[in-house]
């Protein structure tokens, strides 16, 4: 299974790539599904298995899953999950560290920086549940026995103490019970109230069907046993009567089972492209269960794929733009750092359309107004500290955490607007290029000062969806 390790710091990001083999050739047999569950990675609605990934994906909607290792993979075009959620922190108190994910998902393409599809890309970063660990805490002394629970015969009495002996901190206990209980014998004799044993089982019912001169009824009955009421000193009886008796109502006929009528019609393949699902139906009516008897054992559905050996249009879909060209202006050399505006493009290719899908939407070239400060040396000042970025690297030995102050020069006053043609209104005007700010050395550096923490506790990096390694 291909795994990508990558983490974002505040200068350079720091990437690990751990490539293994691919499952699934666009040959070998596969699991093919109808939906690809963006959120958690997973095939839903199964299709069928024994097809190609080829076929699969004559529908680019569809999704396909290779029986040995279990990953599922979309037909689309490759591109980057969603990422995961934050696993929970490496350690439950102090500081610790904790990992999220996310996988290169499609075919047929590549994720940015030449990535193959089921490759994962990791980011690790610093985390604290708690601030402090948990300290035991040490008991005071039992308080005195209480009263006894009862007035006659045995009964229970309890005593306490209290967890101050120190007070536990940062949600640590004492170990042991808060409460103590023992028997306590008042000497005295309790009277026994009577109270019913359970009913006993109903009699078999006088008839085994309605009709005649009698009414078919059942019989049961209990007796004051559990337990009997005591003479010294004396209970009181059982209340309520000792038999009972109901009549034998709604004797049912015998049962009839169910049983399956023939198979339907096969329903036509619902699609026109790629892979589709018929289904055929018979109904429980052959005969039909009644007065109890059990339906029919079975399915009432069974389905078949349909192939229209046809692949399914796919539209066109937008590349990343490109870079910004230089910012210049017809007829001058030279425009850095003056505030004479000129003009840079960029463009976008639209990649992936196939089979008459939809040409991409927008435009592919993209024009606006500039002024160049591209190496300009201006004084700036330096920014306060930046918060701490993501550990790197999150899958290597030691990850550490960087932290950054920077100095930057403010854009100088240019206008904000510039009217290029009369006529066509005012256009609004970028900066464009890296500047050279210049700020007093700090700590013996010029632009950038950076401090760096280890990130503790750091838990090992594990495919989720490989199951099978």
């Amino acid at each position: 299974m291909p795994i990508k390790v990558q983490s974002s710091g505040l200068l350079m990001p720091l990437l690990l790539l751990l490539l293994f083999t691919l499952p699934a050739t666009g040959s070998d047999p596969v699991l093919c599904f109808t939906q690809y569950e963006e959120s958690s990675g997973r095939c839903k609605d199964l299709l069928g298995g024994g097809v190609s990934a080829d076929d699969c994906c004559l529908n680019v909607a569809y999704a396909f899953q290779d029986p040995d290792s279990g990953l599922c993979q979309s037909c689309r075009s490759a591109r980057w999950s969603p990422w995961s959620m934050w696993a929970p922190c490496s350690v439950t108190c102090s500081e610790g560290s904790q990992l999220r994910y996310r996988r290169c998902i499609g075919r047929g393409r590549q994720c940015s920086e030449k990535v193959e599809p089921g490759t994962l890309e990791w980011q690790l970063q610093a985390c604290e549940d708690l601030p402090c660990c948990p300290e035991m805490g040490g008991w005071s002394d039992w308080e005195p026995w209480g009263p006894c629970s009862i007035t006659c015969s045995k009964g229970t009495r309890i005593r306490q103490r209290a967890c101050d002996n120190p007070s536990p901190k940062c949600g640590g206990h004492c170990p042991g019970e808060v409460r103590e209980s023992e028997i306590c014998d008042t000497q005295q004799i309790c009277p026994i109230h009577g109270t019913w044993a359970t009913w006993g089982p109903w009699s078999p019912c006088s008839g085994s069907c309605h009709g005649g001169s009698h009414l078919p009824v059942e019989r049961r009955s209990r007796t004051c046993s559990a337990p009997e009421p005591s003479t010294k000193p004396p209970g009181k009886p059982c209340s309520g009567a000792t038999y009972e008796q109901r009549g034998c109502a709604g004797l049912p006929p015998c049962p009839v089972a169910g049983g399956w009528g023939p198979w339907g019609p096969v329903s036509p393949c619902p699609v026109t492209c790629g892979l589709g699902q018929t289904m055929e139906e018979r109904t429980c009516n052959n005969p039909l269960p009644q007065h109890g008897g059990p339906f029919c054992v079975g399915d009432s559905t069974r389905t078949h794929i349909c192939n229209m050996a046809v692949p399914c249009p796919v539209d066109g879909e937008w590349e990343p733009w490109g870079e910004w060209s230089t910012c210049s202006r017809r007829n001058l050399k030279f425009i850095n750092c003056e505030e004479i505006p000129g003009q840079q493009t960029r463009s976008r290719d639209c990649k992936g359309r196939k089979f008459d899908g939809q040409r991409c939407a927008g435009k592919q070239q993209d024009i606006r107004h500039c002024y160049n400060v591209h190496q300009c040396r201006w004084k700036g000042s330096w920014l306060e500290w930046s918060t701490w970025g993501l550990c790197m690297p999150p899958c290597g030995p030691n990850p550490t955490r960087a932290r950054q102050r920077l100095c930057v020069a403010p854009f100088p006053k240019f206008s904000p607007t510039v009217s290029m043609v009369e006529g066509q209104g005012e256009k609004n005007v970028t900066f464009w290029g890296t500047m050279q700010p210049l700020c007093e050395e700090l700590q013996g550096q010029k632009l950038v000062v950076e401090e760096k923490r280890p990130c503790l506790h750091a838990p090992a990096c594990k495919d989720p969806e490989n199951r099978k390694l």
